[in-house]
C-alpha cells in the first residue's frame, strides 16, 4: 500500500512535468515567479494553513527562547568588545585579550548557543520541513486543494524516507556549518585587524572582496544543500547521491538559485537586525514573537519555493534529455 501511493503521487508528478514541457516547451521560471507562485500554493488551501500552524508551533516556541539568547549574547560580545580601548595596542596583544575573553566569559555560551543550533533547532526546523515539502507538492501535483485537514492529520510519513532525508540533512548542516564558520572567522579577522592596524584600507581590499565572494558561494550552494533535501523528501533519494542530483540539477541554474536564496537570506536578516537594534530581548517580547512568527512564515515560503525550484530545474533536465534523444533519432533516420 506504501509502495502504491508514492508512485502514484510520483506518476502525478511526473505527469504534470510532461504536461509542463508541453505547455511552456523550454521556459523557465524565474525568481519572481517562483515566488509568486509558492504563497499561492499556501495560501490556496485553508487545511493546508492550519496544519502547518499547528506543525510548527514547537518550533515557533523553541525558536523565541533561541532568539533571546542569541541576541544577548551576541550584544554581550559586542559591548565587551568596544568596552576596551584597543587602538593604541599592538595586534598580538589584542588578539590575545579578545582570544582570552572569549574563552573566559562567553565560552559556555557560545558553546550551549552552538548546540543549540546544530540539535534542537535543526532536528525541530527538519520536522516542518518534512510535512511541508510533502503536502506542498501532493496540492502542487494535484494542482487543486483536495487534501482536507483530516487526511493531512492521519496522512502517513514513512521512517525509511524519514531517516534519509535526516542522513540528507546532517551532510547540509556539516557542509553549511564549515562555510559560516569561514564566515564568522574571516568578520572576526578582520574586525580585529581593523581596530589595530594601521593598513585599514588594504585589510579591507582584501576581506571585503573574500568575505562577499564567500557569502556568494554559500547562497549559491545553500540552494543545491536545499534541494537536495527536497529530492530526499519527495523521491526517497538521499545522502551523497541526493546531493549529486541536486548538483545535476543545478547545474546551469546557479544565478536563480543563489538569487532565490538570498531574497530568504536578506529576509531573515532584516528580521534580526531591528530586533539587536531594539534590544527586544531585554523586555520588548512582543517583539522577538513579531520576529519570530515572520521567520517561520517566510522559512515555509522558502521551502515551498525549493519545492519549485526543483521541479522546475527537473523540467529542464527533462526538456534538454528529450531534445537529445530527439537528436538521436533524426541522425539515425538521416543516415
Amino acid at each position: 500500500m506504501k509502495g502504491s501511493e508514492m508512485e502514484n503521487t510520483h506518476m502525478m508528478l511526473e505527469q504534470k512535468l510532461l504536461e509542463d514541457n508541453l505547455a511552456m516547451p523550454n521556459q523557465k521560471l524565474e525568481v519572481l515567479d517562483i515566488l509568486k507562485a509558492a504563497p499561492t500554493i499556501f495560501f490556496k488551501n485553508f487545511s493546508f494553513i492550519i496544519f502547518l500552524l499547528f506543525i510548527s508551533l514547537p518550533l515557533f516556541f523553541f525558536m523565541v527562547y533561541y532568539e533571546i539568547f542569541l541576541q544577548r549574547t551576541l550584544t554581550n560580545i559586542l559591548e565587551q568588545s568596544h568596552s576596551h580601548d584597543l587602538e593604541y595596542h599592538r595586534w598580538s596583544v589584542v588578539t590575545s585579550e579578545v582570544t582570552t575573553e572569549l574563552r573566559t566569559t562567553f565560552s559556555h555560551q557560545l558553546v550551549q548557543l552552538g548546540f543549540l543550533y546544530l540539535v534542537p533547532f535543526h532536528l525541530l526546523e527538519l520536522c516542518t520541513v518534512i510535512v511541508t515539502v510533502d503536502l506542498a507538492s501532493k496540492i502542487y501535483a494535484e494542482d487543486r486543494p483536495i487534501l482536507t485537514l483530516k487526511e493531512m492529520l492521519y496522512k502517513p510519513i514513512y521512517g525509511a524516507r524519514i531517516r534519509g532525508t535526516f542522513i540528507t540533512s546532517f551532510y547540509v548542516i556539516l557542509l553549511s556549518t564549515c562555510n559560516l564558520l569561514g564566515l564568522v572567522w574571516l568578520a572576526t579577522s578582520y574586525h580585529v585587524f581593523w581596530r589595530t592596524s594601521d593598513l585599514q584600507v588594504p585589510f579591507l581590499l582584501f576581506y571585503g572582496p573574500v568575505f562577499i565572494a564567500l557569502l556568494l558561494k554559500y547562497l549559491e550552494w545553500s540552494a543545491v544543500w536545499n534541494v537536495s533535501i527536497v529530492i530526499s523528501v519527495l523521491e526517497g533519494t538521499f545522502g551523497v547521491r541526493a546531493m549529486a542530483l541536486s548538483a545535476r540539477f543545478n547545474r546551469g541554474n546557479e544565478r536563480r538559485g543563489l538569487l532565490l536564496m538570498a531574497v530568504f537570506f536578506v529576509w531573515g536578516l532584516d528580521l534580526r537586525l531591528p530586533c539587536l537594534y531594539f534590544r527586544c530581548y531585554e523586555g520588548e517580547i512582543m517583539g522577538i514573537v513579531a520576529q519570530v512568527g515572520l521567520f517561520c512564515l517566510g522559512n515555509v515560503l522558502k521551502w515551498v519555493a525549493c519545492m519549485l525550484y526543483f521541479y522546475d530545474c527537473k523540467k529542464q533536465t527533462l526538456e534538454k534529455k528529450v531534445d537529445v534523444e530527439a537528436g538521436r533519432e533524426i541522425k539515425v533516420v538521416d543516415a
